[in-house]
């Protein structure tokens, strides 16, 4: 994929996009605005997130939040899953296709509430006073659209009734708006596969992330708001393939001998003598795939595919997979919320790919965000009064506290209490709705255990690009926590999220990764290659080396990709294969391939 486009399109959104909405909230938050005199709640809800959060904040957030919305609608415009083109022009016309039919009085009355039809109809026929009639009608008709499909994808599309839809940008028919530099971007071509999103928004952050850098330059810590910008990479689809293939792919074939999925799996490589030991599954529902660091699902979305050919090798009706996928097989975990929905949007569009009426579903991807959650002492001692102590033990209670900074530690938070699947649907199922306070306790109890339940050790298959973050540029808390936690991996995150990783799985699971090479060669990771050696198994590795990923230029990052397994087999041969020779990506893609396929892994 040409993804130059995508880079213009995705920094110059961004930019504009912070700009417009700041011309916004002058607006909004002048004295006598006219959203002060309508939308009074709102503008006061507004004022106080500013109050708590910032105003650079609240601009980010809602900028990005149009972003994502604009882009997922011209992503689904394009493949035809909207009924009408939203962002995007009937064939042969200028303006999108929901405005030119709204024009022409036809207005989906499933997708536009009566009151905001009228409304419309009105500003069209020039019945309403508008400075700019089909900008406003045509903000209207968009609102609209998303709100339709918070039924079907809540996590991207909130309903918008707040300041998102007070400081939605104004110039989106013009040819220099925001919606035609997307639709030139994202073209038909570029949005045949979902992998497109996740381009768009490792370029949407590059240029934060380069901020961050120029910061680490000046000895300034990245601190828990920064740690997504600065530690997102998108990973190249042939490295994303040789890391299932030879995880989730194998365990596939290691359990079912006499599959085709190896046909199309093209990094895969096969076992070297046939083996007797590994983990048993007794049909594809019983596999569980984590990423938890899954920033915008690429890992995922190729894991589905494979999926998706292992159900109907066993004869599973093609209307029920893309369901039983999504909800039995597919696990990400993410610390930015906007990362996190877009890798939900993308599944969900993968499942919409081969299946019509999947959005009438109502299935949401296991997509979880981890947010901080504090407790003080009083709430907890009245919730364990409430609860009784044989419930309330002290590992629940460690637990509730472990996530005050999930924002900083994220999926390398390591939950106290081992029964969580059981805690929770007790306390899931206790009623608090009489007692205001307990109810607010509740909730933020649940919202707790359900992230400590993704990180519960229960996935056959955990692949991952885990951020890249050494000790000078931690934060002090995250630096002083990794001394505490990951004494043997403590010099970089990467190398902590290797230990995590393999702590994920159940035995005889399998972990797939790409990181920096350095904890091959290192003194300081001497204790990690120990307990890799001595308690895992190597089954391939890639050496890589430098100039691995195009979208990072010269000699910045050295990586390997490597998969282990969650069993030590001291007689194991596992395969490796040297690419630090290749000069680009497409050299080293082009060298694993050729040493695959003509048996030379060694």
């Amino acid at each position: 994929m040409d993804t130059s486009k995508l880079k213009k399109f995705a920094q110059y959104a961004r930019r504009t996009l912070l700009d417009q909405v700041s011309g916004k909230l002058d607006v909004v938050l002048a004295p006598q605005s006219a959203a002060r005199r309508e939308r009074a709640q709102v503008v006061a809800e507004l004022e106080k997130l500013i109050s708590n959060s910032g105003r650079e904040y609240v601009e980010e957030r809602v900028a990005y939040t149009w972003f994502n919305r604009f882009c997922a609608l011209r992503f689904m415009d394009v493949n035809r899953y909207t009924r009408i083109g939203v962002v995007s022009p009937a064939e042969g016309q200028f303006q999108p296709e929901i405005l030119a039919e709204a024009k022409m009085g036809h207005i989906d009355e499933e997708m536009v509430p009566n009151q905001i039809r009228q409304k419309i109809l009105d500003l069209l026929a020039g019945r309403a006073p508008s400075n700019d009639s089909q900008g406003e009608a045509y903000r209207l008709l968009v609102v609209a659209a998303c709100n339709a499909w918070h039924q079907s994808m809540p996590f991207l599309f909130e309903r918008i009734d707040d300041y998102t839809e007070l400081l939605m940008p104004d110039d989106l028919l013009s040819g220099n708006s925001i919606l035609a530099y997307a639709r030139e971007a994202m073209t038909p071509d570029a949005c045949k596969d979902v992998e497109v999103i996740g381009w768009l928004y490792q370029f949407y952050i590059s240029e934060k992330k380069d901020a961050v850098f120029e910061g680490l330059k000046k000895n300034q810590k990245i601190t828990p708001e920064n740690i997504p910008a600065a530690t997102q990479l998108f990973t190249p689809h042939w490295i994303v393939r040789y890391l299932v293939d030879n995880s989730l792919g194998r365990l596939w074939l290691l359990n079912r001998p006499n599959s085709r999925l190896a046909e199309q799996m093209e990094y895969y490589i096969p076992p070297e003598k046939p083996e007797s030991y590994f983990l048993n599954i007794t049909g594809p529902e019983d596999i569980k795939v984590c990423d938890p660091a899954c920033g915008s699902g690429h890992m995922l979305t190729y894991a589905f595919d494979l999926l998706y050919a292992m159900y109907e090798e066993e004869g599973y009706d093609s209307a029920e997979i893309p369901e039983k996928i999504l909800t039995h097989n597919l696990f990400g975990i993410e610390l930015d919320e906007r990362a996190g929905e877009l890798a939900a949007f993308a599944l969900t569009m993968k499942a919409r790919a081969r299946q019509r009426r999947f959005f009438n579903k109502g299935v949401k991807p296991n997509i979880c965000v981890l947010e901080k959650v504090s407790f003080s002492r009083e709430e907890l001692d009245e919730y364990m009064s409430f609860v009784g102590r044989d419930l309330f033990t002290y590992g629940l209670r460690e637990t509730l506290e472990q996530f005050s900074e999930a924002d900083n530690f994220g999926s390398l938070i390591v939950p106290k209490v081992t029964n969580v699947t059981d805690v929770l649907a007790t306390l899931e199922s206790k009623d608090m709705s009489s007692n205001l306070f307990l109810a607010e306790t509740q909730k933020k109890v649940l919202t707790v255990l359900h992230m400590a339940d993704a990180l519960s050790p229960r996935y056959a298959v955990v692949v991952a690009n885990p951020p890249y973050m050494g000790g000078k540029g931690m934060n002090p808390r995250l630096s002083t926590w990794a001394k505490e936690n990951f004494p043997s991996s403590k010099s970089d995150l990467f190398a902590m999220f290797i230990e995590r990783n393999l702590d994920l799985t159940v035995k005889g699971g399998a972990v797939a990764m790409i990181t920096m090479q350095s904890w091959m060669f290192l003194s300081s990771f001497e204790s990690l290659r120990s307990r890799i050696l001595n308690q895992h198994t190597i089954l391939s590795m890639a050496h890589l080396g430098a100039r691995a990923f195009d979208s990072i230029g010269g000699e910045v990052v050295s990586t390997t990709a490597f998969v282990l397994e969650n069993a030590h087999k001291p007689d194991y041969r596992g395969a490796y294969m040297r690419l630090v020779d290749g000069t680009s990506e497409a050299e080293k893609m082009e060298m694993m391939a050729k040493a695959i396929a003509q048996g030379r892994a060694v």
